[in-house]
């Protein structure tokens, strides 16, 4: 047993306050996620990635951004057919209209909900539609449109939206990404139908818009590997991306990536996958094919 001339001997390390844990914890997190930027900006070769320019898919590019090709989901979903891609973040609708494709299990931009980004703008009544104009960006949108408002026995005609300029807008026009973002926050005469929220409503289900789209048969193990890792990435760097972006506001872009869009590809987002190919069987929108999702 010590004397206590002994014991009075003993250092003891110093006590940090609160803020000093805090500070500490801050700078030991901040070096990690430098570390996994620096690691995720040299993790993409030889692989050939892209993306859509939209402020829902930020997150799941974190960290890749400097080798993704970004471009509009159809001209995406254009290459991926051309074998010019390996993985793209495309409409769920090419994997379910094509037998070439996996889906990436585990990451998505889905809503449960309303999702704000995908609307439908109209000057009259729904049951009004004989013709709507549609952004061609995205062919899920549209055949998402196609199949609540069949559901609803309205079969208008679909066109080319030919401008996005508010003023210039025909009495309906589907507009998804930020094109609708900036129609909603903008002056507008329409009203504003969300799909997100008319698809919950019609079935109780999240809508799953975009997945990362695989070529089938190519030696994608590690590339998904970073995929998943850039996922999670972005969910834990969530704040810092929603405060350093420059879109919008502040509060918007935290309500929109926070709680209107979810990132997330679990056993409910495969039921609404399930739920809008029986949709679109019954309403004729085939041929389609079951979804492969791999991990």
């Amino acid at each position: 047993m010590n004397a206590p001339e002994d014991t009075s001997k003993l250092r003891l390390a110093p006590v940090e306050t609160p803020e000093a844990l805090a500070h500490r914890f801050e700078r030991e997190q901040r070096a990690a996620q430098v570390q996994t930027e620096d690691r995720l900006s040299r993790s993409l070769a030889p692989f050939r990635v892209g993306s859509v320019p939209y402020l829902n898919a930020v997150p799941l590019t974190r960290g890749l951004e400097d080798q993704v090709l970004f471009a509009p989901p159809s001209q995406l979903a254009e290459m991926l057919r051309r074998d010019e891609l390996d993985a793209a973040l495309v409409s769920v609708t090419e994997v379910l209209l094509s037998d070439r494709y996996d889906i990436l299990d585990g990451v998505a931009i889905a809503s449960l909900g309303e999702v704000k980004s995908v609307l439908l703008a109209h000057r009259r009544p729904l049951e009004d539609a004989r013709e709507i104009h549609c952004d061609p960006a995205s062919l899920t949108s549209r055949l998402l449109l196609e199949v609540l408002l069949a559901e609803r026995g309205i079969r208008p005609q679909f066109r080319p939206l030919p401008s996005f300029a508010v003023p210039a807008l025909p009495d309906f026009a589907l507009l998804i990404g930020n094109q609708a973002l900036d129609f909603l926050l903008g002056p507008h005469e329409h009203e504003a139908w969300d799909l997100g929220a008319a698809w919950y409503e019609l079935t109780n289900l999240p809508f799953v818009y975009a997945v990362w789209v695989l070529r089938r048969g190519a030696a994608t193990a590690p590339l998904r590997r970073t995929l998943r890792e850039a996922k999670a990435f972005g969910m834990e760097t969530l704040d810092a991306l929603i405060s350093n972006r420059t879109e919008y506001t502040y509060d918007f872009r935290k309500d929109y990536l926070s709680w209107h869009v979810h990132f997330h590809l679990g056993s409910d987002e495969r039921r609404g996958i399930a739920r809008f190919s029986d949709l679109l069987r019954k309403h004729g929108l085939g041929p389609l094919y079951e979804p492969r999702f791999v991990f």
